[in-house]
């Protein structure tokens, strides 16, 4: 992660045309070869930054309340991780914006901003399939075991149901197996859940509005998500 915001820092401070990898290794602190070894080009030293702000809102999908629907989870974490005070400070949300914005002019960083954003759809659709899940068979998931982030689904074909299940505990505590089925349908919901937010952040970026307020990442998204209205989350195609 060191490597990412030396990397940032300077797409920021100086653009990305007048940055080299070799100028990003000398900030890092590390030699150019040892660059080279985790990242192929300059544009893909801040994927790890990319990937931490989706990761943020994820995971709060994933721990939200049992209780919730999946829209009423989504919006609960736009709340936790996109609106004002959700630990973001004011000064990362405008580094977020520049590094969002430089995508738009760089074709490599685009490629790199798109790889990020697909992963979030396939991080995302174990955690709503298992929320469903859970909500079938009348038991809470338990949020740290619904899928590995590590290991994201195979966007070709579904879960087979007998291989992949979410740990829960029953009304009366009593630990139970809930089988976790993504169908189709239910990758195309996290396809357009992670497209709301892409498109907030990325149409936020482009202007000078606050990251407060309803022209911020939090208030676009949310704009987004009540667009939708009667979106069959969790329903078949």
């Amino acid at each position: 992660m060191d490597i990412a915001r030396a990397a940032a820092t300077l797409f920021v401070r100086q653009g990305l045309r007048n940055t080299r990898a070799e100028d990003i290794a000398q900030a890092a602190g590390i030699a150019p070869r040892t660059f080279y070894r985790y990242f192929a080009s300059k544009e893909e030293a801040v994927a790890p930054l990319y990937a931490a702000g989706a990761r943020l809102w994820i995971e709060a999908v994933r721990q939200a309340p049992a209780s919730l629907t999946i829209p009423e989870a989504l919006r609960h974490a736009v709340d936790q991780t996109l609106s004002p005070g959700a630990g973001v400070s004011a000064s990362s949300w405008e580094w977020a914006r520049t590094l969002i914005h430089l995508a738009d002019t760089s074709p490599a960083l685009r490629k790199v901003w798109a790889e990020v954003c697909q992963a979030a759809e396939e991080e995302l659709a174990p955690i709503l399939a298992a929320r469903l899940a859970a909500a079938a068979n009348g038991t809470a998931a338990d949020p740290a075991s619904s899928a590995d982030p590590a290991s994201p689904a195979d966007p070709a074909s579904p879960v087979d149901p007998a291989s992949s299940a979410v740990s829960a505990a029953s009304p009366d505590n009593v630990a139970v197996t809930v089988p976790l089925v993504i169908t189709p349908h239910l990758r195309f919901a996290a396809a357009v859940a992670c497209a709301a937010v892409r498109v907030a952040v990325e149409s936020w970026s482009t202007t000078a509005s606050p990251h407060t307020g309803p022209g911020g990442p939090a208030g676009l998204t949310l704009r987004s998500l009540a667009a939708l209205g009667d979106f069959a989350w969790g329903g078949s195609a």
